[in-house]
Parts: structure tokens; C-alpha cells; sequence
């Protein structure tokens, strides 16, 4: 029994790498088209994030942070999960923009999965414990 909360909170973590992975994926592929179809950076970013945004709540709700079966769903959960959201978004966003700016567009492809990276810490935390409480 002792091992069992640690056991449950490595799968969680697993299970959140594995979702955030996939979400990356899809995130930064549709952030560098968008950019080299020439839609501006932060259109770019917002829209691949809102993009995916539905999908990581619902996998998010249902595998990282469900528990025996259940879901951890609802309209409540969604409303905490988009402030966070945006909160995140924002913060990415911004930090896409100023290494455009100063590096150029290349640097900005290369520089979001690592931007996503930082804000994933973030996202666990506050998904964890405020969101799918």
C-alpha cells in the first residue's frame, strides 16, 4: 500500500508526457506552417495552441488525471482549465514574438518546443492542482 501513491503519481506524470507530447507535436507543426504560409507569429502560436487546447483538456481529464475509470470532466474543470489556458497562451505567445523579432523566424521554430517545455512544468502544476482537483 505504501507505494502505491508514488506508483499512481509516476503513471500521472507518465501519462502527461505522453499527452503533452502528442499536443506539442501537433502545436509546433502547425505553428511552423502557419508561419511559412506567412500568417504572423502571434496568430501563428494562438491558433495551433486553441487548436489543441479541446483535445488536452479532454485527454488531460480522462487519462493523466482520471482516476479508476472516471473522468475528470465537466464545465467547471473546463472554465478553470481556460484561464490557465490563456494565462499560458499569453505567456507563450509573447515569447514566440520577441524571438522572432530578435533572432528571426527560424530561431522561433526552433525555439518552441523549448518555450513549451518551461510551460509544461507550469501547465502540470496547475492543472494537477487547481483544474482537475
Amino acid at each position: 500500500m505504501e507505494g502505491k501513491p508514488l506508483k499512481l503519481l509516476a503513471h500521472r506524470e507518465s501519462r502527461f508526457v505522453a499527452v503533452g507530447l502528442f499536443q506539442l507535436v501537433l502545436d509546433w507543426t502547425l505553428f511552423v506552417i502557419l508561419t511559412a504560409c506567412g500568417v504572423p507569429t502571434i496568430w501563428s502560436n494562438t491558433l495551433g495552441r486553441t487548436c489543441i487546447a479541446v483535445l488536452g483538456f479532454a485527454l488531460h481529464g480522462r487519462y493523466t488525471f482520471g482516476e479508476a475509470g472516471q473522468s475528470r470532466l465537466g464545465w467547471q474543470r473546463f472554465a478553470r482549465f481556460a484561464a490557465s489556458w490563456l494565462s499560458l497562451t499569453a505567456c507563450s505567445t509573447v515569447a514566440m514574438q520577441a524571438i522572432r523579432e530578435q533572432w528571426g523566424l527560424s530561431a522561433a521554430w526552433i525555439a518552441k518546443p523549448g518555450v513549451e517545455l518551461v510551460l509544461a512544468i507550469v501547465s502540470y502544476l496547475v492543472l494537477r492542482r487547481w483544474v482537475y482537483r
